[in-house]
């Protein structure tokens, strides 16, 4: 089932896009990462309503209006939830791509408990859509996701500091979603 016309699919786009449209490449990822997140809601048999909504919104923290922390996906957890949108989407957005990693590194797993981790299917679609999709909106494999994020951040950055833990974690999610999908082929429901 397609959502692409729902109203929570609908708000979270006009959100991301008011936030991140000017923001070329961060723009251009969200639109992949949304599209990807689509098609595995279809797939997988998920709720594209959660799953393509918190694509959508799942980098928002990185814009100006709702920068606090530095922490982007806190501060697009928060902005939403200042917003009144749905716990279901603001903690999935907190907690996208193995975030609670950088965030105890950081000393932001505290705030970052307030939302609540869930592990599952549509938390490591989320994931998965995030890291199979460039920079630049473009498919892109995990390892070469990983590869990019950390000559992008660099040596020094958070996302180096615990990729000892974070980096076997985003392989894990892939290689679940992976295995999901071979064995459900497209258009047979998980």
């Amino acid at each position: 089932m397609r959502v692409r016309g729902s109203l929570l699919v609908t708000a979270a786009r006009e959100v991301a896009q008011e936030l991140l449209g000017g923001m070329g490449d961060r723009w251009r990822h969200t639109c992949g990462v949304a599209a990807r997140a689509d098609e595995l809601a279809y797939a997988l048999d998920l709720d594209p309503d959660v799953l393509v909504s918190s694509a959508w919104l799942h980098d928002i923290g990185y814009a100006t209006p709702a920068l606090v922390t530095g922490f982007h996906p806190l501060d697009g957890a928060d902005h939403l939830a200042g917003r009144g949108w749905p716990l279901s989407i603001a903690a999935r957005v907190a907690h996208h791509s193995g975030a609670r990693f950088v965030a105890a590194a950081r000393g932001l797993g505290e705030l970052l408990s307030a939302y609540p981790y869930e592990e599952g299917p549509m938390s490591d679609a989320l994931t998965y859509a995030d890291q199979t999709v460039g920079p630049r909106g473009d498919r892109v494999s995990p390892a070469a996701r990983h590869d990019e994020m950390l000559l992008r951040h660099g040596p020094s950055s958070w996302n180096a500091r615990v990729d000892h833990l974070r980096g076997p974690y985003l392989l894990e999610v892939a290689d679940r979603v992976e295995r999901c999908l071979a064995a459900h082929p497209a258009g047979t429901p998980a």
